[in-house]
């Protein structure tokens, strides 16, 4: 028996739900965006 997929990488999913936009629309999302400017990331989102 075979475990099911649960893994489809999709490029437009996955901006439209980890990108800098969404990140900028909530106050949570703002935080994190905060706090990886913070740590210096090179990279804030996806």
């Amino acid at each position: 028996m075979q475990q099911a997929t649960t893994y489809k990488p999709k490029k437009k999913k996955r901006k439209r739900t980890h990108g800098f936009m969404k990140r900028t629309e909530t106050p949570s999302g703002k935080k994190v965006l905060k706090k990886r400017r913070n740590k210096g990331r090179a990279k804030l989102t996806v």
